[in-house]
């Protein structure tokens, strides 16, 4: 076997591979082999169809396979061996003429090959790069305790609607006729319940103001939710698909009026909140608790805004980078053929963009030694874990149920490279505040958002 590369322009690669008989000959013979030692031919005995018969049937078929699988081993090696930085996977060559391997061999096979630009990305500390902490106000604090609050909160009843206390009624619901009296077979349903504040249309809100336990209200749940089939249907037990047959009035009797009321700020919400283990004895020692892991959930924030600055930085650095954008064009399409040629004209551009960054990231991280492990690729799970329980006020989740949580996760092969790159992000975001010079900035969580947004949209 000969295999040569040409790389004139850096960029565009041309891999020639020349595969005689003597590279397959053996392989060929013995999958032959095993193929005659299986097949069952209507008047053979097992094993004793004559190889010559097993040739014709399926000769063509297993030689092709075998000089497949040959050049994969081969073409990967060689650019193992030579270090060549290839993009996307190797494709036929344009060049390629039609290989008839009914003919004897030796048979050439071509392959175009988008190699990357050469370039060097390094920083030293003679770089500068913004770090921003986000300052743990009173204001922020207050704010945590206020949800840890609401998320324990429950319900009282009252007797007179006050909307801006998220008050909930419940109550007797009744569909009428054109002369305002219940419809006969009409809709009705018993203990219905209602927000007034998120009805959509004001006049028909106001129909609720200062309403009080036992009053008979009449309104048009159509032009209440007038865009909102699903919470009509909902209210008014129905499918969608009869909405159409019942737009007229309703009376709605109330027959209890609950007002949503915060836990307060005592050992119990504390307990509820951190566990009887944390053993908060005031509220002092409650807020700074909170403090401790408002600042801790931040690091994450304030580490990507960093990763995004590092980014920014390097890429006007690195300045724009030369690619066989034809050649990628093409890998791009091979890789979306179900959604054509206008998705590659409409998305090549924010391809090459990642592709850069990607570029540069890797440099980094080999310049720095930064490695993901398994170890690391768990420890994302276990993050993204703890981040969406934290969502929902559990702090206090148990190591074990995070852990089994997270190994769910990475049994869906789709979110392992998302959680292999929050951990090469997350590993060489940290090598390079060592290795930089940082400006610290102190910023307000208000701030500070504004800065993320547009990072925000990018990922």
């Amino acid at each position: 076997m000969k295999i040569s590369f040409e790389n004139p322009d850096k960029l565009n690669g041309l891999m020639t591979i020349v595969v005689e008989e003597a590279d397959y000959k053996e392989d060929v013979e013995k999958a032959l082999k095993d193929y005659r030692k299986r097949a069952n031919m209507p008047g053979f005995r097992p094993g004793q169809v004559p190889m010559g018969m097993i040739k014709r049937q399926v000769g063509p078929q297993v030689k092709m396979d075998a000089i497949n699988k040959l050049l994969g081993e081969n073409l990967q090696k060689y650019i193992a061996d030579n270090k060549i930085q290839m993009l996307g996977q190797p494709m036929g060559s344009e060049k390629q003429e039609a290989v008839d391997i009914e003919k004897e061999a030796p048979y050439t096979f071509m392959f175009d090959i988008a190699v990357a630009p050469e370039f060097k990305a390094e920083l030293t500390k003679k770089d500068t790069i913004e770090y921003y902490e986000i300052e743990v106000d009173d204001k922020l604090i207050d704010q945590q305790i206020e949800m840890f609050a609401s998320r324990a909160g429950h319900y009282d009843k009252a007797e007179e609607l006050d909307p801006e206390k998220r008050d909930m009624l419940k109550g007797d619901l009744r569909e009428l006729d054109e002369n305002g009296n219940t419809l006969e077979g009409g809709v009705t349903v018993e203990a219905a319940v209602m927000m007034p504040q998120y009805i959509k249309v004001d006049d028909q809100k106001k129909l609720f103001d200062g309403a009080k336990l036992g009053d008979i209200i009449t309104f048009n749940p159509r032009a209440a939710y007038p865009e909102n089939d699903a919470e009509v249907s909902s209210l008014l037990k129905i499918d969608r698909a009869e909405l159409a047959n019942h737009t007229g009035n309703f009376s709605y009797q109330i027959t209890e009026i609950s007002r949503f009321v915060n836990a307060e700020n005592n050992k119990e919400l504390w307990d509820s909140v951190y566990g009887e283990e944390a053993n908060i004895k005031d509220e002092k020692m409650f807020r700074d608790t909170i403090a401790e892991g408002v600042k801790n959930q931040l690091v994450g924030d304030q580490d990507f805004k960093f990763i995004q600055d590092i980014r920014t930085y390097m890429e006007k650095k690195v300045g724009e980078l030369q690619f066989p954008d034809e050649l990628l064009k093409r890998i791009m399409l091979a890789n979306n053929q179900d959604k054509g040629q206008a998705f590659v004209d409409e998305h090549y551009a924010q391809s090459v963009k990642e592709l850069t960054w990607h570029l540069i990231k890797e440099q980094l991280a080999v310049a720095n030694e930064v490695k993901v492990e398994d170890a690391d690729v768990r420890e994302s799970a276990m993050l993204m874990a703890r981040a969406q329980f934290a969502q929902y006020g559990m702090n206090n989740v148990p190591e074990e149920y995070l852990n089994n949580y997270a190994e769910e996760i990475l049994k869906k092969r789709e979110n392992i490279d998302q959680f292999v790159e929050a951990a090469l992000d997350r590993k060489l975001g940290a090598k390079l505040k060592e290795v930089v010079k940082l400006k610290k900035k102190k910023i307000s969580l208000e701030d500070f958002n504004k800065l993320l947004a547009p990072a925000e949209e990018a990922k």
